[in-house]
């Protein structure tokens, strides 16, 4: 039985922009100031849609898809100027924290920033009933204890801790919690700090008549308190080690595939528990969003398995996933759910027939459109309503970085496929340069028959490969872009007209979730 489709019922607009990408004086883009002027630029600009990054506490390589915890917020993005006027830190001592570079330094917000939030929580009265509660509710145990764990074990891997920590074992976590109780409210501060400060501002954004997507990760990361505190959930060794993990095979990406290094779930134990920790994880997930993209969703259907040992991707398996059953399962738990599935990749029938059967909007990128094939699925003609387009997401070029990368016949050749998309679509654009190639593809998304049409920030600047938020199969220089100011009011002018001239600023037509 096909479920019902659950995108938004409205053609709109949006933006992809992650929250430490915003302009700041403290060395990422944070929950403050900043980004409650974002959220009004987007409302004046007619933006219906702010996508960002998943706002997880990262880890190893600063990754926002590798967490400590699935259901955490990133401390990073704590805003130092609320704690101020709340008075937990002084004005004087922020100071330290100052850094507008270009780009996000990990180590020094480590540094610097983490210190002075244990000052902030140092001045916290923890007897706050509101915080006791928050406590209470234990819905940040695991990651409170997990986090105290790698305080005290020196930030070694749960795998390296002792036995009774590592194991979980009923008097090895009371000790933990007992002997290092302070640490262990540490943690839990800053998800409280983090969970008000950002439903202040995704509320402010919603009053604005701007819904916020979300990313959920397919998988978790090895060394969290996901797999800490439900082993028997993945396919581990009995020392508690991945006994295989996730990638992809080779692909446009990568000649050796992508050995990404999550342990991969064991799907018939979630069976036998029906489900319930992902749909803990999926309930948790629209208490932060308005919707939510499923970052790999072809895993549902089939996924890659490597053998833990393996140093490239090129040797994995297909495995199956729990398919339809589990969407039934989480549509039975929580009802009818906006989200978007992200199908890139590689699709055989089995992942497109689950698409259509779950009604999932899948994603359309334009920078894969333009190869010759007039039957390509990510031509603007050919892209159905029940999509969300993009010119690119965090893991591809910058539209203009891609197109300035184009030899003089590729890029003629390229120039004269966008020409004919936009003739297609009825629209004018300029194909002249490479710069007014980029934007053209900006207003091809936005023409586009999809239901949502999303614009990375990058590309409504047009700026180039050096602004890349992730370069897949590279361990460094990832996830590291930010403005140094806020887009002009020129910028906004523009992409505003161009949102009134394809159709999507209709604003007696307002979204409805």
């Amino acid at each position: 039985m096909r479920m019902k489709e659950q995108i938004a019922p409205v053609r709109g607009a949006g933006v992809l922009a992650h929250i430490a990408s915003l302009p700041g004086r403290y060395g990422i883009g944070t929950l403050g100031k900043s980004a409650f002027a974002f959220a009004d630029r987007l409302a004046e600009t007619g933006i219906r849609y702010w996508q960002v990054l998943p706002l997880v506490q990262t880890g190893f390589g600063d990754s926002p898809y590798q967490s400590v915890y699935s259901g955490s917020g990133n401390p990073y993005l704590i805003d130092l100027q609320l704690l101020v006027e709340q008075g937990l830190l002084k004005k004087n001592e922020t100071e330290k924290c100052r850094q507008e570079g270009p780009k996000i330094d990990y180590e020094f917000l480590y540094r610097e920033k983490i210190p002075l939030l244990r000052r902030a929580f140092e001045r916290f009265d923890r007897e706050r009933r509101d915080f006791v509660d928050f406590v209470e509710s234990e819905r940040f145990e695991d990651y409170a204890l997990f986090m105290t764990g790698k305080t005290v074990f020196g930030n070694l891997p749960f795998t390296q801790w002792d036995r009774a920590c590592r194991f979980r074992e009923e008097t090895g976590l009371a000790r933990l919690k007992r002997e290092h109780y302070d640490e262990y409210l540490f943690w839990q501060f800053l998800q409280f700090v983090f969970e008000r400060q950002w439903r202040a501002l995704k509320t402010y954004a919603n009053e604005r008549d701007v819904r916020i997507i979300g990313d959920m990760p397919l998988y978790v990361a090895a060394d969290s308190a996901d797999v800490w505190a439900n082993p028997q959930l993945f396919r581990l060794q009995r020392n508690l080690t991945p006994a295989k993990v996730a990638g992809v095979p080779p692909d446009y990406f990568s000649k050796t595939g992508q050995l990404w290094g999550n342990p991969v779930y064991d799907w018939p134990a979630h069976k036998k528990q029906k489900y319930e920790w992902w749909i803990g994880r999926v309930r948790r997930a629209f208490k932060i969003y308005d919707i939510v993209r499923i970052d790999h969703f072809r895993g549902f259907d089939r996924y890659f398995e490597i053998d833990a040992a393996e140093k490239t991707a090129e040797h994995g398996v297909w495995k199956p996933g729990p398919k339809e059953e589990f969407f039934r399962a989480l549509r039975e738990s929580l009802g009818d759910l906006p989200l978007i599935a992200e199908d890139l990749g590689i699709l055989d029938e089995g992942v497109i027939r689950l698409l259509e059967n779950v009604g999932f909007p899948g994603m359309k990128i334009l920078l894969f459109a333009f190869d010759g094939n007039e039957n390509n699925a990510y031509l603007p003609k050919n892209i159905v309503e029940n999509s969300v387009c993009y010119t690119g997401t965090h893991d591809n070029e910058t539209a203009f970085g891609y197109v300035g990368s184009l030899s003089d016949g590729e890029f003629t050749l390229f120039a004269e496929r966008v020409a004919r998309a936009a003739r297609s679509l009825g629209v004018r654009v300029d194909v002249r340069t490479r710069a007014s190639v980029a934007r053209a593809l900006c207003t091809l998304a936005l023409a586009s028959g999809a239901k949502i049409a999303v614009l990375p920030l990058q590309d409504i600047l047009g700026l180039g490969n050096e602004s890349r938020m992730n370069t897949p199969a590279t361990a460094e220089g990832n996830w590291q872009f930010r403005l140094q100011k806020m887009p002009t009011a020129e910028v906004w002018k523009k992409l505003k007209r161009a949102i009134g001239q394809t159709g999507r600023n209709n604003q007696s037509d307002k979204p409805r979730f």
